[in-house]
C-alpha cells in the first residue's frame, strides 16, 4: 500500500484541508482514506451507534478528490493526524504523507454500495438547512452545562435520528446536519434559492448528494 498521496493540485489540497477541519469540528475521530487509481475517497463519521442494537443510524460524510498519480490505499487514521499533515503543507505542496498509525473504528468496516442506487427524489437545500439548525438548537437545549460524553451522545442520537419530513423517503435529520457541517450545502451567494440535493436509496442505505459531497446513511438493523 502506498505511504503518500499526491493530490491533483493545490486547490484540491485546500479543499481537502477544509473538509478535514469541518469534520473535526463535527466529530474529531477518524477518517477512512480509500485511493483506487486516480481517485481518493475520504469518509468520516458524523453519527453512529455506540452499542450493538442501538436505534441510531450511521451517518457518514464522503468527499472524492482527484489524484495526480495513481495510488492504492485503504486505511483508517486519526483525523487529527491528517489535519496536522495538511496544516504543515504550504500553498503549492500536493504531497500528503499518510499517518503510519491506524485506528480501529466500527463504522469504517461498513462499506456503502458502489452500484445499485435508485433515485428517491430531491430535498430542497433550505429545508436541509432548517432541519440542521433546528436540531442543533434542540441538542443544545437538552444538554446540561457539564454533560458527559454518554449524555451528549444520547441527546444527539435522539434528535438526529428523527426524520426531517417533506421528502419522498424518510431522511434522518442527522443527514441534514452532516451536509451542513461538512460544507456540502451551497453557501449564501452560491445559488441557494431553489437549490436541491439528490436522494438515492439502496436497501438499508440512503445517499444525499450535492456537487460538494455525499452523505451516506445506514439505517439500524432493528428497523
Amino acid at each position: 500500500m502506498d505511504t503518500e498521496l499526491r493530490l491533483a493540485d493545490p486547490q484540491v489540497t485546500a479543499d481537502f484541508r477544509n473538509f478535514v477541519v469541518r469534520a473535526r469540528a463535527a466529530d474529531d475521530g477518524a477518517i477512512r482514506l480509500q485511493a483506487v487509481g486516480s481517485v481518493l475517497a475520504a469518509y468520516v463519521c458524523v453519527l453512529g451507534p455506540r452499542i450493538l442494537g442501538e436505534d441510531t443510524p450511521t451517518v457518514l460524510g464522503l468527499r472524492t478528490m482527484p489524484l495526480a498519480e495513481e495510488a492504492s490505499v485503504d486505511t483508517t487514521v486519526a483525523l487529527a493526524a491528517v489535519g496536522d499533515r495538511l496544516a504543515r503543507m504550504d500553498g503549492s505542496d500536493t504531497s500528503l504523507p499518510l499517518p503510519p498509525v491506524t485506528v480501529r473504528e466500527t463504522w469504517a468496516g461498513i462499506t456503502a454500495p458502489r452500484s445499485g442506487w435508485r433515485p428517491a427524489g430531491r430535498a430542497p437545500v433550505h429545508l436541509l438547512e432548517q432541519a440542521a439548525h433546528r436540531g442543533i438548537r434542540e441538542v443544545a437545549a437538552m444538554l446540561p452545562q457539564s454533560a458527559g460524553g454518554a449524555v451528549v451522545h444520547s441527546a444527539r442520537a435522539r434528535v438526529w435520528a428523527q426524520p426531517m419530513g417533506n421528502t419522498q423517503i424518510p431522511v434522518p435529520a442527522g443527514a441534514a446536519f452532516a451536509a451542513l457541517s461538512l460544507g456540502f450545502l451551497p453557501s449564501a451567494g452560491q445559488g441557494t434559492v431553489g437549490a436541491e440535493a439528490a436522494l438515492f436509496s439502496n436497501g438499508r442505505w440512503l445517499r444525499l448528494s450535492t456537487p460538494h459531497g455525499h452523505v451516506l446513511v445506514r439505517s439500524p438493523a432493528i428497523l
